[in-house]
Protein backbone atom coordinates (compact mmCIF):
# COMPACT_ATOMS: atom_id res chain seq x y z
CA UNK A 1 0.00 0.00 0.00
CA UNK A 2 1.47 3.49 -1.14
CA UNK A 3 1.38 6.32 0.88
CA UNK A 4 -0.99 8.19 -1.31
CA UNK A 5 -3.14 5.47 -0.80
CA UNK A 6 -3.17 5.32 3.11
CA UNK A 7 -4.19 9.12 2.39
CA UNK A 8 -7.09 8.65 0.20
CA UNK A 9 -8.37 6.38 2.30
CA UNK A 10 -8.11 9.02 5.10
CA UNK A 11 -9.95 11.46 2.72
CA UNK A 12 -12.63 9.46 1.35
CA UNK A 13 -13.79 8.49 4.92
CA UNK A 14 -13.37 12.40 6.16
CA UNK A 15 -10.70 11.50 8.85
CA UNK A 16 -8.23 14.25 7.24
CA UNK A 17 -9.75 17.39 9.04
CA UNK A 18 -8.81 21.27 7.55
CA UNK A 19 -9.71 24.21 9.71
CA UNK A 20 -8.09 25.37 12.94
CA UNK A 21 -6.90 22.70 15.10
CA UNK A 22 -4.72 22.61 18.06
CA UNK A 23 -2.26 19.69 18.26
CA UNK A 24 -1.86 17.04 21.18
CA UNK A 25 1.42 18.45 21.13
CA UNK A 26 0.19 21.66 21.57
CA UNK A 27 0.88 23.62 17.98
CA UNK A 28 -1.15 24.81 15.63
CA UNK A 29 -2.11 23.46 12.37
CA UNK A 30 -4.84 24.04 9.46
CA UNK A 31 -4.82 20.08 9.08
CA UNK A 32 -5.85 17.23 11.41
CA UNK A 33 -5.94 13.35 10.95
CA UNK A 34 -8.75 11.87 12.98
CA UNK A 35 -8.48 8.64 12.44
CA UNK A 36 -11.16 7.57 14.94
CA UNK A 37 -13.05 8.59 11.35
CA UNK A 38 -11.38 5.87 9.44
CA UNK A 39 -10.82 3.22 11.95
CA UNK A 40 -14.62 2.85 12.33
CA UNK A 41 -14.97 0.79 9.18
CA UNK A 42 -13.26 -2.23 10.25
CA UNK A 43 -11.82 -2.89 6.79
CA UNK A 44 -9.27 -0.19 7.30
CA UNK A 45 -8.77 -1.12 10.43
CA UNK A 46 -7.78 -4.51 9.17
CA UNK A 47 -5.96 -3.40 6.50
CA UNK A 48 -3.74 -0.95 8.88
CA UNK A 49 -2.96 -3.20 11.48
CA UNK A 50 -2.05 -6.27 8.82
CA UNK A 51 0.67 -4.22 7.40
CA UNK A 52 2.17 -3.19 11.00
CA UNK A 53 1.45 -6.55 12.15
CA UNK A 54 3.31 -8.15 8.81
CA UNK A 55 5.94 -5.50 9.34
CA UNK A 56 6.96 -6.48 13.14
CA UNK A 57 5.65 -10.49 13.10
CA UNK A 58 9.26 -11.45 12.73
CA UNK A 59 10.26 -9.82 15.92
CA UNK A 60 7.96 -12.38 18.28
CA UNK A 61 6.13 -9.72 20.29
CA UNK A 62 4.89 -11.07 23.49
CA UNK A 63 2.14 -7.95 24.02
CA UNK A 64 0.80 -4.86 22.01
CA UNK A 65 0.68 -1.51 24.05
CA UNK A 66 -0.91 1.76 23.01
CA UNK A 67 -1.45 5.59 24.51
CA UNK A 68 -5.06 5.90 25.61
CA UNK A 69 -7.14 6.57 23.67
CA UNK A 70 -6.18 7.14 20.05
CA UNK A 71 -4.28 4.03 19.38
CA UNK A 72 -6.45 1.61 21.58
CA UNK A 73 -8.69 0.45 18.86
CA UNK A 74 -5.79 -0.11 16.24
CA UNK A 75 -3.81 -1.55 18.14
CA UNK A 76 -5.75 -4.05 19.44
CA UNK A 77 -6.31 -4.92 16.11
CA UNK A 78 -2.53 -5.45 15.26
CA UNK A 79 -2.43 -7.66 18.81
CA UNK A 80 -5.01 -9.85 17.57
CA UNK A 81 -3.34 -10.05 14.10
CA UNK A 82 0.33 -10.91 15.91
CA UNK A 83 -2.25 -13.54 18.24
CA UNK A 84 -0.67 -11.54 21.19
CA UNK A 85 -2.54 -9.45 24.13
CA UNK A 86 -3.20 -5.61 23.78
CA UNK A 87 -2.98 -3.13 26.47
CA UNK A 88 -3.08 -0.02 26.87
CA UNK A 89 -1.19 2.89 28.82
CA UNK A 90 -3.10 6.14 29.97
CA UNK A 91 -2.75 9.55 32.32
CA UNK A 92 -3.13 9.57 35.86
CA UNK A 93 -2.26 12.80 37.29
CA UNK A 94 -0.34 14.19 34.18
CA UNK A 95 1.77 11.07 34.10
CA UNK A 96 1.47 7.91 31.40
CA UNK A 97 0.97 4.89 33.70
CA UNK A 98 -0.62 1.20 34.10
CA UNK A 99 -3.74 0.86 35.65
CA UNK A 100 -7.11 -1.34 35.43
CA UNK A 101 -5.05 -4.28 36.46
CA UNK A 102 -2.53 -4.49 33.06
CA UNK A 103 0.94 -5.04 33.71
CA UNK A 104 4.45 -6.36 32.18
CA UNK A 105 7.25 -8.52 33.04
CA UNK A 106 11.17 -8.33 32.87
CA UNK A 107 12.35 -9.15 29.32
CA UNK A 108 8.70 -8.76 27.57
CA UNK A 109 8.93 -7.79 23.97
CA UNK A 110 6.65 -4.80 23.12
CA UNK A 111 5.53 -3.35 20.35
CA UNK A 112 3.87 0.29 21.32
CA UNK A 113 1.10 0.98 18.47
CA UNK A 114 -0.08 4.66 17.87
CA UNK A 115 -2.33 5.99 15.22
CA UNK A 116 -0.86 9.51 14.70
CA UNK A 117 2.24 10.85 15.52
CA UNK A 118 3.54 14.27 15.17
CA UNK A 119 6.51 14.95 18.06
CA UNK A 120 6.10 11.31 19.91
CA UNK A 121 5.37 12.83 23.21
CA UNK A 122 2.90 10.32 24.38
CA UNK A 123 4.47 6.84 22.55
CA UNK A 124 8.51 8.15 24.53
CA UNK A 125 6.20 8.26 27.37
CA UNK A 126 4.62 4.77 26.98
CA UNK A 127 8.41 3.57 25.95
CA UNK A 128 10.17 5.38 29.17
CA UNK A 129 7.12 3.53 31.39
CA UNK A 130 8.09 0.07 29.47
CA UNK A 131 11.59 0.42 29.78
CA UNK A 132 11.23 1.24 33.60
CA UNK A 133 9.46 -2.17 33.73
CA UNK A 134 12.17 -3.84 32.50
CA UNK A 135 10.20 -4.81 29.02
CA UNK A 136 11.79 -4.89 25.40
CA UNK A 137 10.16 -2.09 23.29
CA UNK A 138 11.12 -3.85 20.15
CA UNK A 139 9.32 -1.67 17.58
CA UNK A 140 6.72 0.84 17.39
CA UNK A 141 4.25 0.99 14.33
CA UNK A 142 2.06 4.09 13.89
CA UNK A 143 -0.58 4.82 10.55
CA UNK A 144 0.35 8.46 10.50
CA UNK A 145 3.85 10.01 10.52
CA UNK A 146 3.12 13.94 10.70
CA UNK A 147 6.86 14.44 11.52
CA UNK A 148 7.81 13.20 7.95
CA UNK A 149 10.39 10.84 9.62
CA UNK A 150 11.84 13.32 11.94
CA UNK A 151 10.43 11.55 14.88
CA UNK A 152 13.03 9.33 16.43
CA UNK A 153 12.14 6.57 19.18
CA UNK A 154 15.50 4.85 19.61
CA UNK A 155 14.21 1.33 18.11
CA UNK A 156 12.26 0.10 15.07
CA UNK A 157 9.81 2.39 13.78
CA UNK A 158 7.49 1.75 11.10
CA UNK A 159 4.65 4.17 10.00
CA UNK A 160 2.00 3.60 6.84
CA UNK A 161 2.53 7.54 5.36
CA UNK A 162 5.02 9.93 6.35
CA UNK A 163 3.30 13.47 5.57
CA UNK A 164 4.88 17.28 6.42
CA UNK A 165 1.56 18.91 7.78
CA UNK A 166 2.11 22.85 8.56
CA UNK A 167 1.89 23.56 11.79
CA UNK A 168 2.77 26.17 14.29
CA UNK A 169 3.59 27.34 18.03
CA UNK A 170 1.58 28.72 20.03
CA UNK A 171 3.47 32.51 19.56
CA UNK A 172 3.61 32.25 15.56
CA UNK A 173 -0.01 31.97 14.31
CA UNK A 174 -0.19 33.35 10.91
CA UNK A 175 -3.21 36.08 10.71
CA UNK A 176 -4.91 33.42 8.18
CA UNK A 177 -4.69 30.49 10.76
CA UNK A 178 -5.80 32.68 13.88
CA UNK A 179 -9.32 33.87 11.59
CA UNK A 180 -10.38 30.70 11.87
CA UNK A 181 -12.32 29.50 15.14
CA UNK A 182 -9.91 27.14 16.91
CA UNK A 183 -10.86 23.64 17.81
CA UNK A 184 -8.90 21.22 20.07
CA UNK A 185 -10.22 17.21 19.25
CA UNK A 186 -7.45 15.29 20.79
CA UNK A 187 -7.94 13.33 23.57
CA UNK A 188 -5.01 14.16 26.54
CA UNK A 189 -6.79 16.19 28.34
CA UNK A 190 -10.12 14.07 28.58
CA UNK A 191 -11.04 14.11 32.31
CA UNK A 192 -10.12 10.63 34.21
Amino acid sequence: MTEKEVIDIFKKTGAMLEGHFILTSGFHSPHYFQCAKVLQYPEYNSLFASIIAAHFRNKKIDTVITPAVGGIVFGTEAGRQLGVRTIFAERENGKMTLRRGFDVTEGEKILVCEDVVTTGGSVKEVIDLMKKRGADVVGVGFIIDRSNGKVDFGTEQFSLAKVEVIKFAEDEIPEWLDKIPVTKPGSRDLKK
